[in-house]
């Protein structure tokens, strides 16, 4: 399977929004010049003009329309309006028709542009899934082959540096492997014979040899693409009602319209020629473009307002969602923290000197790439340490480094290595604190026991904590999901305020525990910024993914905090709430205004400049209510 139709079907779909807008501002250009030449005396070219616009913004719409109708056998929102602006022609009113007809394929432009962000993500992930692996066959030798061609049991070699091809177990060898493809976590894990590994995470050390367990369409990897998959095509709460209501609103006014253009002759005694003017003046009326025009610019100004500081919705229907939240699931590394592990804690055997000890352990470790040396490295460089020559050294695959200081030998790496009862004789187990603080422990012996010890965390973000408290202000519950330990999970949540946390959630338990949180609370966000955390995003009712995330995560989410701002998520929510009064209440007076049209039309009172006056006017007064958003609100 290749990502190259799903791409192309992406880029079709962008097209085809860019084409929309065009011919939807082409046809507002084109009504202008009509209605200028109108007032000139010019009048059949004015009509041509405005027939011109008709057939080019209305195509996309009416073509839609007519399709929809073909295929659900009822007429639709689209079809109404295109009545709509016929009827307003017919009776000579080709600016109103027109003016309709633009309005609405404007409207229907954006809605295809911001509707259409499918698949990308897919691609993505895909591109991640190995294609080759190294097998080893009866005889020992080695060879590279598509993933798809093994089966169950193939004996494999994964070189360092090469993402896991499949999912299996360790049956020779040693090594660190990069889960955050999976878990989301920075800290590489160790792995030895009988350890679990899975499609698309990385050998970081050694060279292993590893058992298929898993055909490659099931790795948990596979999995992930199935879930995101899933979990977009579903559709939204929202997304039914607005079916529903659309479907109900068209029937009420054909069915209302062809009563009137019948019903009032023989009922009240009116001419034909009133009684059809009359159902034409009621078809103009009741066109929904006040209702449009009372959801799109509120949206459209608060999405501007959002990206100018920081937060981008990818659609209306996101922004909705944000506000009605009730719960924001939290990942942890790279959401809540930092995502890169710093020294916390630098502690020496007696009678040696910091600085000395610092110095030789930063020499040690600036020969590795692994993150925590990285850390080491830069905390050396930080406390101003002058790093000497590097040391001989051994790289010893799931423990450590042994290096070779002239006679002296030194070992740098986790308890197995340096030996568990050297840790715990050191300086009172202080090892045993350190871990229940949730932090990663490196320890540095020589031949007479344990010399020093780094304790090494994520961090959290600044803003975490200030960012906890606001939602809870606002009545949202945060809960923190991780794959990392119970200890330093719960180190994590402590800190930044959150009651509620999971530890150790790979993808699929992530996703069950959005559910279930769906289920209690309605409505859940999730933050992310992992490949691991695409499928709990799409499945939650808003995702929202940090700025500097993967491009999965990216793509999957509903909002996008692009300063890594976890303040924003706040704003966010206040922003969604004012843009929700606001087009409630254009609703209620779009409605409202109808009706009154409706009524005064039935009651003879109103003619059809009149109405058109009305209807037109109360578009004009809810765009402008819209507008509001985007002023900047205030923090509190």
């Amino acid at each position: 399977m290749t990502t190259q139709p799903i791409e192309k079907e992406s880029t079709s779909f962008q097209w085809t929004a860019h084409l929309e807008l065009f011919a939807a501002l082409l046809s507002g250009l084109l009504i202008a010049i009509a209605w200028s030449i109108g007032k000139s005396g010019m009048e059949n070219a004015s009509i041509i003009l405005y027939i011109i616009a008709f057939l080019i913004g209305g195509f996309a719409k009416a073509k839609e329309g007519i399709e929809e109708t073909i295929k659900d056998k009822q007429l639709n929102v689209e079809m109404l309006m295109v009545f709509a602006a016929i009827g307003s022609a017919v009776i000579g009113y080709w600016a109103e028709g027109a003016i309709l007809i633009f309005i609405f394929a404007v409207s229907g432009a954006l809605e295809t542009y911001t509707l259409n962000k499918s698949h990308k993500e897919i691609s993505a992930l895909m591109g991640m899934q190995p294609e080759v692996a190294w097998l080893i066959d009866a005889e020992g030798a080695v060879s590279q082959v598509s993933t798809d061609s093994l089966s169950v049991g193939s004996l494999l070699l994964v070189k360092p540096g090469e993402r896991i091809p499949v999912d299996g177990i360790i049956v020779s060898g040693m090594t660190s492997v990069d889960m955050s493809a999976i878990n989301g976590e920075s800290v590489p894990v160790s792995r030895g014979e009988g350890d679990e590994l899975f499609a698309g995470t990385v050998n970081m050390s050694g060279a292993i040899q590893m058992k298929m367990t898993k055909p490659s369409s099931e790795t948990l990897f596979q999995k992930i693409i199935q879930l995101v998959q899933n979990a977009q095509s579903e559709k939204s709460p929202s997304q039914q009602f607005i079916e529903r209501f659309e479907g109900t609103y068209v029937k009420v006014v054909i069915a209302t319209v062809l009563i009137m253009m019948v019903l009032p002759h023989f009922l009240f005694g009116w001419d034909w020629t009133t009684t059809f003017y009359r159902a034409i003046v009621l078809l103009v009326v009741a066109s929904p473009c006040a209702l449009v025009a009372s959801i799109m610019p509120a949206t459209l100004a608060a999405v501007s307002n959002g990206a100018k500081r920081g937060v981008l919705f990818k659609g209306g229907l996101h922004l909705e969602h944000v506000g009605s939240l009730k719960a924001i699931a939290f990942d942890k590394t790279g959401t809540l923290t930092t995502g890169k592990p710093i020294v916390t804690d630098f502690i020496v055997r007696n009678g040696k000197d910091p600085q000395e000890v610092l110095a030789l352990l930063a020499a040690i470790e600036s020969q590795s790439n692994h993150p925590l040396a990285m850390a080491i490295t830069k905390y050396a460089v930080e406390q101003g340490v002058q790093i000497p020559r590097a040391p001989h050294i051994e790289d010893v695959p799931g423990y450590g480094i042994r290096a070779f200081v002239g006679a002296d030998e030194f070992l740098v790496g986790n308890p197995r290595f340096v030996g568990e009862d050297a840790v715990h004789g050191f300086k009172e187990d202080v090892a045993k604190k350190l871990a229940g603080e949730g932090k990663t422990v490196i320890y540095m012996k020589d031949q007479e026991g344990i010399v020093a010890c780094a304790a090494l965390r994520d961090t959290l973000r600044p803003e975490a904590a200030e960012a906890i408290r606001d939602l809870k202000q606002l009545g949202i519950s945060p809960i923190m999901l991780t794959g990392d330990n119970q200890l330093t999970a719960s180190a994590i949540a402590k800190e930044a305020g959150v009651e509620k946390y999971v530890s150790e959630c790979l993808p699929e338990r992530k996703v069950e525990e959005i559910k279930q949180l769906l289920n209690e609370y309605g409505t859940v966000g999730m933050v992310g910024d992992g490949i691991n955390d695409a499928p709990a995003l799409a499945t939650a009712t808003s995702g929202i993914a940090m700025g500097d995330g993967t491009d999965v995560a990216l793509e999957t989410a509903d909002v996008v905090l692009m300063q890594n701002d976890l303040n924003r998520l706040a704003y966010a929510v206040k922003l969604s709430r004012k843009m929700q009064r606001i087009v409630k209440q254009n609703v209620f007076f779009s409605i409202s205004v109808i009706v009154v049209l409706i009524l005064s039309n039935f009651m003879q009172v109103v003619d059809l400049p009149l109405g058109v006056i009305g209807h037109e006017g109360s578009t004009i007064l809810v765009i402008l209510n819209g507008l509001r958003m985007l002023n900047p609100m205030n923090k509190s």
